[in-house]
This record gives C-alpha cells, sequence and structure tokens, in this order.
C-alpha cells in the first residue's frame, strides 16, 4: 500500500478530532493530498488570547490530534510514517502521515485506540485511591518513547511547591480582563458543539483546593466532596521549545493521557504555570530541570465525569 484513500482520512479524522484542546477549541483540520493524510492547524480557532503568544497550546492540541490519528491507522493495520512540519512554505501543515508497510496492530495499539473515546478532562474531585506504582512506570514510558519526559510529583513538599506555583499562575490570568472575556465565550452552553459546557466543567474553587481551576461555571459541588488531599500531578516536558517540541509534547500528552485511561484513570490538564513565564520558568527551576515544562496534568480514580462535544468530523475536513 504505498497511498491512503478518502476512508483512511475520515478513519483517522474521527479519531484525531477527540484529542484534547484548550478551551475545547478544536484548532485542527484534516485533509488528503498524494496519497498521504495531512493534519493541518485552523487558525481562525486560536485562542487570541490564552494562545496569542506563539500558538503554544495549539501545537499541543495538534500533536495529540496527530498522535490519535496514528492510532487509527495503526489500528486499521495500516500504519504511517509521520512527518512533523514537512513544508516550510506551509506554516499551517503540521503533520504528513504516509502509508508503511501494512501489519496487524499490536496490543498496545489495539488498547490505546479503545481508549481514545473514553478519554476527556475529568475536573470532578477524584477518590484518594494512589495510582499504583506500575502504572506510574507505564505513564512515563509512554512520554519517554515520544521523545519526551515526565515528571511525577511524589510527597506533599513537592505538591505544595507545585501549587503555590499553580495558583500564583492563576491569579495573573483572573486579573486579566481580556483573558477573562476570551474564557468567557468559551464556556458553552448544552448545544454548542465546542467550548466547555457547563455539565463537564468544575465546580467553584474553594478555599482548601490544593490546585486551581477554571472558571467555567458557577456550580458548586456538593458538600463532602472535596479534591483528593494528595493528587497525582505529572509535568511533561521536552528538551527545547521550539514549534516541532511542542508537537511532540502534544503526542506525547495524547499517549499518556490514554495510558492512564486504559488503566481506569481519569485526568485533567492544569496549564496555567505553563501560560504565565515567570510560573513557568519558576516550575522549571522546581524540578530541576534543563528542558521545557509544556503542560501539567491530575491523574487519579474517579466517578465518570462530562465529556465535552466535538464538531462533527465532516466539518474538520478539507475539500
Amino acid at each position: 500500500m504505498n497511498r491512503y484513500d478518502s476512508s483512511d482520512l475520515r478513519r483517522a479524522a474521527a479519531a484525531g478530532i477527540q484529542a484534547p484542546s484548550m478551551y475545547n477549541s478544536q484548532p485542527w483540520a484534516f485533509g488528503l493530498r498524494d496519497g498521504a493524510i495531512e493534519v493541518l492547524a485552523d487558525p481562525g480557532r486560536q485562542l487570541a488570547v490564552a494562545d496569542g503568544g506563539g500558538g503554544w497550546a495549539m501545537r499541543l492540541a495538534l500533536g495529540a490530534a496527530t498522535f490519535n490519528a496514528r492510532l487509527a491507522l495503526a489500528w486499521a493495520g495500516t500504519p504511517a510514517d509521520v512527518l512533523l512540519l514537512p513544508d516550510s512554505g506551509r506554516p499551517e501543515l503540521i503533520a504528513r502521515l504516509t502509508p508503511a508497510r501494512r501489519r496487524p496492530p499490536t496490543y498496545t495499539e489495539r488498547d490505546l485506540y479503545a481508549a481514545i473515546e473514553r478519554r476527556y478532562s475529568n475536573r470532578e474531585p477524584f477518590w484518594p485511591d494512589p495510582v499504583p506504582a506500575d502504572v506510574r512506570v507505564r505513564l512515563i514510558e509512554a512520554a519517554r518513547v515520544e521523545g519526551t519526559w515526565l515528571d511525577l510529583l511524589v510527597g506533599m513538599t513537592a505538591l505544595t511547591g507545585f501549587s503555590e506555583i499553580a495558583h500564583s499562575a492563576d491569579r495573573v490570568l483572573r486579573r486579566d480582563i481580556r483573558y477573562q472575556a476570551e474564557l468567557i465565550t468559551w464556556t458553552g452552553t448544552e448545544s454548542s458543539i465546542d467550548g466547555i459546557p457547563a455539565v463537564a466543567a468544575a465546580s467553584v474553587a474553594e478555599a482548601q483546593d490544593l490546585l486551581p481551576q477554571r472558571n467555567f461555571g458557577d456550580r458548586r459541588r456538593p458538600p463532602g466532596r472535596d479534591y483528593e488531599p494528595e493528587p497525582l500531578v505529572g509535568i511533561l516536558g521536552t528538551g527545547g521549545d521550539r514549534r516541532l517540541d511542542q508537537l511532540m509534547a502534544g503526542q506525547a500528552l495524547q499517549h499518556v493521557l490514554l495510558t492512564a485511561t486504559d488503566a481506569g484513570l481519569a485526568s485533567s490538564l492544569i496549564s496555567q504555570p505553563i501560560e504565565v513565564a515567570p510560573a513557568r520558568d519558576q516550575l522549571r527551576r522546581s524540578l530541576g530541570r534543563s528542558g521545557f515544562p509544556q503542560i501539567a496534568f491530575r491523574i487519579g480514580y474517579g466517578q465518570p465525569g462530562h465529556p465535552s462535544p466535538r464538531r462533527d468530523v465532516d466539518e474538520a475536513l478539507l475539500g
């Protein structure tokens, strides 16, 4: 096989659109050119304020969408060779997927592909049950094979330090009127096909919360439903901070999140300490890393949450 066709494109796009994106902005498009599947940025869906400093969040989302597309093609027995940023003359072109040698999917590819439709951000409190050591190893390995690193914070000293950095960044963003106005525009109703519906939002923050939550709604949590006292927080990073590094981070993020989902875990993203430059630098120094943190997230066991909506796959196809 040396060409993909429209059915392959549709399969890849259907998986790709399930990737996470900031505010569920879904900044992707998928096309078929010369027998290759292309993943492209939709600049009209780049967040003008929250991601206006260069498109970091959009590239993370596009990397995650590329990973999903890779999985879908491998699951069908038609794996892809992936080239990121293949054409400097087409800056909107993020990845080109060309057919590799046909083969059956691996067990891991089957499991991760099956997890795509079950993965979504769960912003509710998790149960206090610890994540087993063997699962933590799998998460770290998922990041490593994508060329990135993952640090899992252990102990209250590390968690408290991260909490202070994250809350400080969150306060900076809450004081930004333009930032908050944009966030409100992506806080959708239940009938929206993008944005964060109220049912999927976190409850209103309370003073005892260790980690900050986005202000997507005004729903209050039931009595006795505090967040877990010692959450598992992961910080994923890269050696560099170029466009290519951020796309690699997006693929790694999705690999990690799907690995967590396959293990029965829930997750939610924490981007505030990455969005505020001084906080990001402080986070890097606290980790003792020479690289660049690209995203943080919380992982644990929780009751089922509410997925955010997705646009129909036809809306993400070009031509």
